[in-house]
């Protein structure tokens, strides 16, 4: 099956300075993606790039079979029937919410307009708003006016920018569910730029994971959460505590946390690893690989609690245990661990 959106060894720059590199990754008819990852890392620029806002390098952009874009021709934005949804929504102040929903449909006749943004109103439930000005709405409403006006015109693909970073946390994951629920609905497909991990696996069908303008992993949230390509992408998506390890038989790793069993990926003894470590990993309690640690700092979360822990080598490592332990700083714990995430040493 063609897939809606393929990027094909993309490379962006801002003068010599590379930004994205080698960038390859397809998005099917219906599917959500989410790009993730820290600031300043290329998530935007690639976005602009799909848009048309942002010149390639290199390689190539196509829209459901189009090439869109190339280092030597670029269709315009306007002609790539891709809508966008900005950071600030960029709503206009002194148009209602109706009258911001009909602004990309200046082009078909007036009653159809009227039935389209009435149809918008309705997805969003925001038709007793119609006649308030963007100012006269909370931001999640925000929100909702500029998913509706950038769906009005049924684009191909929906670009979105951090569309919730300007919310509160409760806020930003329940209005994730809902614009997944939304682009469902009407069968949008979308990529969906963040740095908040919850909101990508929310929303996402598919996670890319990008750090220093290198696109990681491009898969489903469940494999990039449990198959991470790199410690990179594992630290992105999850709590954890990168240790060392070295391989003392085959099977068996040892490191600052004690010994544990991995899966024997053939590396020959004395391999040195990198073993990331997540909360889910931590086990308190007598056991014959546990270590005794030290409790450096507790704070209690209600349902779990918060810890530094000072390792027998001196260092400290910070976990939360789902069942807190009636246990202070300043007092022992043995602590093990089971089935962490082994990468080779080599791996970024």
């Amino acid at each position: 099956m063609q897939p809606l959106l393929q990027i094909s060894d993309l490379e962006c720059r801002y003068g010599s300075r590379v930004i994205l590199e080698s960038v390859a990754l397809t998005l099917q008819q219906g599917e959500i993606g989410c790009l993730l990852g820290p600031s300043g890392c290329g998530k935007t620029t690639l976005l602009h790039a799909i848009a048309g806002f942002q010149p390639i390098f290199r390689g190539s952009i196509s829209l459901d079979g189009e090439v869109i874009s190339t280092p030597a021709a670029a269709l315009p934005p306007e002609k790539r029937q891709i809508g966008v949804v900005f950071q600030d929504y960029a709503l206009f102040p002194h148009l209602s919410v109706a009258q911001n929903l009909a602004f990309g449909l200046a082009g078909i006749p007036r009653a159809e307009q009227q039935a389209r943004v009435e149809e918008m109103l309705e997805l969003v439930r925001l038709h007793q708003y119609a006649g308030h000005y963007p100012h006269q709405l909370s931001g999640g409403q925000q929100q909702r006016v500029a998913l509706a006006r950038a769906l009005a015109p049924r684009p191909r693909l929906l670009l979105m920018d951090e569309p919730f970073s300007n919310l509160d946390t409760e806020l930003r994951r329940s209005l994730a569910g809902e614009v997944r629920h939304i682009l469902r609905e009407t069968g949008t497909s979308a990529l969906i730029v963040t740095h908040d991990r919850s909101e990508a696996f929310i929303a996402g069908d598919r996670i890319g994971v990008i750090t220093h303008g290198h696109l990681q992993q491009w898969d489903t949230p469940e494999t990039v959460y449990r198959y991470p390509a790199s410690t990179g992408v594992a630290r992105i998506v999850g709590e954890g505590n990168l240790l060392e390890g070295k391989v003392v038989q085959p099977g068996l790793v040892d490191t600052e946390l004690g010994q544990v069993e991995i899966a024997d990926t053939g590396s020959p003894t004395g391999t040195h690893v990198d073993i990331f470590v997540r909360n889910g990993d931590l086990v308190a309690g007598e056991h014959h690989r546990a270590v005794t640690v030290q409790v450096v700092e507790k704070h209690f979360l209600g349902d779990s609690a918060l810890y530094r822990f000072r390792l027998p080598g001196g260092r400290t490592i910070e976990a939360s245990l789902d069942s807190p332990v009636d246990i202070g700083p300043g007092q022992e714990i043995p602590l093990r661990m089971e089935t962490p995430l082994v990468f080779a040493r080599d791996r970024l």
